[in-house]
């Protein structure tokens, strides 16, 4: 309940944000509203808007979302192993120094997330924690450092943006085209103004799965380039094992953005929509590489 809540707030927050925002742009700049350039541009903000906004707030997110604790100072060898890991891996990586969390789940998952690669944060869960060893957990470490380096958060709100845009743009135009064909010589008749929101939100849902296969398909490979970077930072025989165990372990119960590491898809029919490749296959891609 806490998290739907906050969802919900959260994405009221923000269309009220971007209705303002975009009042605003109408005015100065003169817009036309009613014209393509202007749908267009309500495209854009909404679709660029929405996906920053949301990488902006990702970490703050994220921390309620899961319950997740900074570590501010060590209380334990645990913590201080985790810090000391991260600082290491971080300098290796060239990034700035992230801010370790633990979050209370008795899933073995972890997650990087944040708007810049020297101020992210990287989550842990105590399921990890205790079912893996130090090695293991090294590795994934390094995989979520190296999600931070390669600045996968921000291209993948970059791209993410593009195809909010498109979406939202052609089935406007789409439900105009079919509104203006529908409509008789005389204007009479097509479709009233319910019809055309109703037309307009299933051509969304109907583009935006052909989008987000796009977006899935980006970030499936951008798992592969941070599991390169768990073996370059932490062995390649760590990063396996690690894979191995998550392989055989119960799958992660964690939603979104958040489900950033370990995510075992096993239904074929869901493959271009799935965020993570298999584990298996991702584990044959490591033995392979030189």
């Amino acid at each position: 309940m806490k998290r739907i809540i906050l969802f919900l707030v959260t994405n009221l927050a923000v269309m009220l944000t971007l209705s303002i925002a975009l009042s605003i742009i109408f005015s100065i700049f003169g817009i036309n509203s009613q014209g393509m350039g202007g749908l267009l541009v309500f495209a854009a903000v909404f679709g660029f808007g929405g996906a920053f906004i949301s990488l902006l707030m990702s970490k703050w997110m994220a921390k309620r979302a899961t319950g997740a604790v900074v570590i501010e100072s060590p209380r334990n060898a645990t913590e201080q192993w985790l810090v000391e890991t991260v600082r290491r891996q971080a300098k290796q990586a060239n990034i700035g120094m992230p801010e370790v969390a633990i979050f209370d789940s008795p899933e073995m998952n972890a997650f990087a997330t944040g708007a810049n690669k020297n101020q992210a944060l990287v989550a842990v869960s105590t399921g990890l924690l205790n079912n893996m060893s130090k090695a293991e957990a090294e590795a994934v470490l390094g995989h979520e450092v190296s999600h931070v380096a390669n600045g996968d958060m921000v291209t993948l709100t970059l791209i993410q943006g593009v195809v909010n845009t498109f979406v939202i743009f052609l089935a406007r135009v789409v439900a105009g085209f079919i509104a203006n064909a529908t409509r008789g010589n005389n204007n009479e008749g097509g479709m009233g103004g319910i019809a055309y929101f109703v037309t307009v939100f299933i051509l969304e849902l109907l583009f935006g799965v052909l989008a987000s296969m796009v977006v899935a398909w980006f970030s499936r490979k951008r798992e592969y380039r941070a599991d390169a970077g768990g073996a370059y930072l932490a062995g390649k025989t760590s990063m396996i094992s690690a894979l191995e165990k998550l392989k055989y372990s119960q799958e992660s119960k964690l939603e979104g953005s958040m489900m950033a590491f370990g995510i075992n898809n096993k239904s074929k029919m869901m493959a271009l929509l799935a965020s993570h490749p298999p584990l298996d296959d991702r584990i044959q891609a490591l033995k392979n590489a030189g």
